[in-house]
C-alpha cells in the first residue's frame, strides 16, 4: 500500500490518451503510456452515459481509487488511464478485482517487453559505436 499519484491536467490526460495504447475488458478500458519517471500515474474517467447520478459516479471512483493504492506497484513505470465502461455496484467488487489485476498484468507485461526492445536496441547502438570508433581509431592509426 502506497500513496497514489494521480493524474490531473488535461495535458497529462491527453498525452496517455493519444498514446493509443489500451487493454478492454468488460467494465474497462485502461489506457497506457511507459512513464518517464519510475512512478506509476493514475487517472479515472466515469462518464455520465455509464451512471446519471454523480453519487454513482463518485463511488465508482472511489472503488477504482483504493484498488489502485492497494493493488498497483511502482513496478509498473506508466500513466494510466482507467475509463469505466459498465455501471458497476458493490456486489461486483470481486469481479472488478480480478478484472483491473488481468488488465495490469498485461500492462506490465506488455511494458517489460517494451522496455527489453529498448534495451536491447540501445546495447546494439552502443556496439556499432563501439565498432565505428574502433574502425575510426584504426583507421587514423594506418595514417
Amino acid at each position: 500500500m502506497h500513496t497514489l499519484v494521480m493524474l490531473k491536467k488535461t495535458d497529462e490526460f491527453s498525452s496517455v490518451f493519444s498514446f493509443r495504447k489500451r487493454f478492454s475488458s468488460s467494465f474497462f478500458v485502461v489506457h497506457y503510456k511507459p512513464s518517464q519517471t519510475q512512478q506509476t500515474r493514475v487517472g479515472f474517467v466515469v462518464a455520465k452515459k455509464v451512471a446519471k447520478l454523480a453519487v454513482d459516479r463518485n463511488y465508482m471512483r472511489r472503488v477504482l481509487r483504493e484498488f489502485c493504492r492497494h493493488e498497483l506497484t511502482d513496478q509498473l513505470a506508466a500513466d494510466t488511464i482507467i475509463q469505466v465502461q459498465k455501471k458497476f455496484k458493490n456486489k461486483d467488487y470481486l469481479l472488478i478485482k480480478q478484472e483491473l489485476n488481468y488488465v495490469f498484468k498485461r500492462i506490465e507485461s506488455k511494458l517489460t517487453a517494451l522496455h527489453s526492445e529498448h534495451q536491447v536496441a540501445s546495447e546494439r547502438q552502443v556496439a556499432e559505436l563501439g565498432h565505428i570508433e574502433a574502425s575510426q581509431l584504426q583507421s587514423s592509426r594506418n595514417e
